[in-house]
């Protein structure tokens, strides 16, 4: 009942060892680093948060080098993919854009707009980076397998588009507005006031 709801919906999973592997790897990944996180055993990386509390001697990047490390390789996964699937139709070319478009907002916003004070571990950037790359790389050859599959009964597609731009852009804005606040004691926007995390909250209706 519930698959039969979910496919109306969605394409049918590919029939591939590669992206069956992936989605096991990762579900393990996640599993494996929220159960650290329970643990006490955190990434550490931030913004603005010192990292590497314990003193322990690891390399260590400044925030900004990190965060450009963390988004670069998916945006140019994303980027390559124009070049690998060039003719992959409307859904194929329309998800490569949104991942391309995301990562490139990151790493342009790493580079001109985030303000950092902190640093971050080589160690707990490189699972991170890994993950976003071939999650990207996965997701893009996921949809290239989907080619010649009936459409889902149910078109969400216009839908999807309009959320992730909405999202996309209200995110990017309050990153910006985010820059302006800081440093300045307690003044806010009234939409801070309302919402907490407001950024995240575009963040989630882009993805």
């Amino acid at each position: 009942m519930v698959m039969s709801v979910l496919f109306n919906l969605i394409f049918p999973p590919p029939a591939s060892l590669v992206v069956s592997g992936m989605s096991v790897i990762s579900l393990v990944s996640l599993a494996n680093a929220g159960f650290s996180e329970i643990r006490g055993k955190h990434l550490n990386y931030s913004k603005f948060w010192n990292a590497n509390p314990t003193g322990k001697k690891q390399i260590k990047l400044s925030s900004k080098a990190g965060m450009l490390l963390l988004y670069t390789p998916a945006f140019l996964a994303g980027l390559a993919s124009f070049w690998i699937f060039p003719h992959g139709g409307v859904r194929s070319t329309l998800l490569q854009s949104a991942l391309t478009l995301h990562f490139f907002k990151r790493v342009f916003e790493v580079l001109f707009i985030h303000k950092f004070s902190g640093g971050m571990l080589l160690d707990s950037a490189i699972p991170i980076t890994l993950s976003y790359f071939l999650s990207t790389a996965t997701m893009i050859y996921a949809q290239h397998l989907t080619q010649g599959l009936p459409e889902p009964p149910i078109n969400l597609l216009y839908p999807g588009i309009v959320l992730f731009l909405v999202g996309i852009i209200g995110n990017f804005y309050h990153h910006y507005l985010l820059t302006k606040l800081r440093g300045k004691g307690d003044e806010r926007s009234t939409r801070f006031q309302r919402v907490a995390c407001l950024s995240l909250h575009y963040f989630l209706l882009a993805g």
